[in-house]
């Protein structure tokens, strides 16, 4: 599929300067710790695992890995959609590996991480769109001893409520999903998804679980206008989203959409305030801010203070079974079955 193809028309496009050839000196490549870089390479790929973090070639792995934080990309490295920003390989995928969650969970072990990150490329080819297997992975990597964080970004589910309530179930620390650009350009860098759909799962998400930490994020760089960014970032905090991450958009290869403008880091600036303004708990914006960058650090800025029980308190044992049985899923094991959609989410 090529990832060149579609239009962007509207009263919103507008036509740039040229870029300049070398890019500006605030979004140059950083320095890497390589021995770290390796280090991690070789326990990730002794566990036959893929991270995010080497595959988009982040420009913060060193800093990430550094902080005891990493994300792991499941269900393969094949994706059933081509995004025009993503250079991850477009076909079939291959066959859903159910031994993956816990080797997941042992490098990570082994990687001693406080915080993990798991996403996954889309799977539209299964019926719940790659949800059980982001529950088994939740479940092995909480039976570890100390568990770590653990933050789930996960992909549009077509909808499909159900795959949304599973996950949502296993009360992930934080629950992510991106909307990466403003709408007028989806056919161009989002082909198959829709903001709509996606505000509605970040909702619903909320919905079900009001206490738990969701965030969402985008790129700049892609064409978009001052009005569109404002418009959307409103959009998203409507949803009820806590966090929101803003970054700058680098092209990965020839194959992928050109970076249409580099955005100055004052410009950052304004949208990390206006964010902040709308009532986001946190707002992470810079060129170099990624969907995943600081994770640990936005969760414990977006988590409500903890209020101290007054002395002698003691719930009861009602009380206690009853969370558990919520955090548990109330007994039920998704990761073993294939739940038929219901309702598809709308926004």
């Amino acid at each position: 599929m090529d990832r060149l193809a579609g239009t962007v028309t509207g009263p919103n496009s507008v036509t740039r300067a040229p870029l300049p050839s070398r890019a500006p000196e605030w979004i140059r490549e950083r320095r890497l710790n390589l021995s770290e870089l390796h280090a991690v390479k070789s326990v990730a790929r002794s566990h036959r695992l893929s991270t995010v973090c080497e595959e988009a070639r982040c420009p913060n792995r060193s800093e990430c890995f550094a902080r005891g934080t990493a994300t792991f990309l499941l269900l393969g490295d094949v994706c059933t959609r081509a995004c025009g920003f993503c250079d991850i390989a477009n076909g079939r995928p291959l066959t859903v590996d159910s031994f993956e969650p816990g080797r997941v969970a042992a490098a990570a072990r082994d990687m001693q991480l406080a915080y993990v990150v798991v996403t996954s490329v889309a799977r539209d080819d299964l019926p719940d769109g790659g949800a059980g297997h982001f529950v088994a992975t939740i479940r092995a990597l909480r039976r570890l001893d100390p568990p770590p964080r653990v933050e789930v970004l996960v992909p549009d589910f077509r909808g499909r409520f159900d795959s949304i309530r599973i996950v949502v179930d296993e009360r992930p620390d934080v629950f992510n999903h991106n909307v990466e650009t403003v709408p007028r350009l989806y056919n161009r860098v989002r082909r198959g998804a829709r903001l709509d759909r996606s505000l509605g799962l970040l909702a619903a998400s909320k919905v079900l679980a009001p206490d738990l930490t969701t965030k969402s994020g985008f790129m700049l760089g892609l064409g978009e206008t001052r009005g569109e960014v404002l418009d959307l970032l409103a959009r998203i905090r409507d949803a009820a989203v806590d966090v929101v991450t803003i970054g700058q958009y680098l092209r990965p290869s020839r194959e992928n959409l050109p970076v249409e403008e580099y955005v100055p880091p004052a410009v950052f600036e304004e949208y990390r305030g206006a964010g902040e303004a709308l009532g986001f708990r946190h707002v992470f914006a810079g060129p170099f801010v990624r969907s995943s960058y600081r994770a640990e650090e936005a969760l414990l800025a977006a988590s409500p203070p903890v209020i101290p029980r007054p002395a002698g308190h003691s719930p009861c044992h009602s009380e206690e079974r009853s969370d558990e049985e919520s955090l548990s899923g109330q007994g039920r094991d998704p990761s073993l079955r294939s739940e038929p959609a219901l309702n598809e989410v709308k926004g």
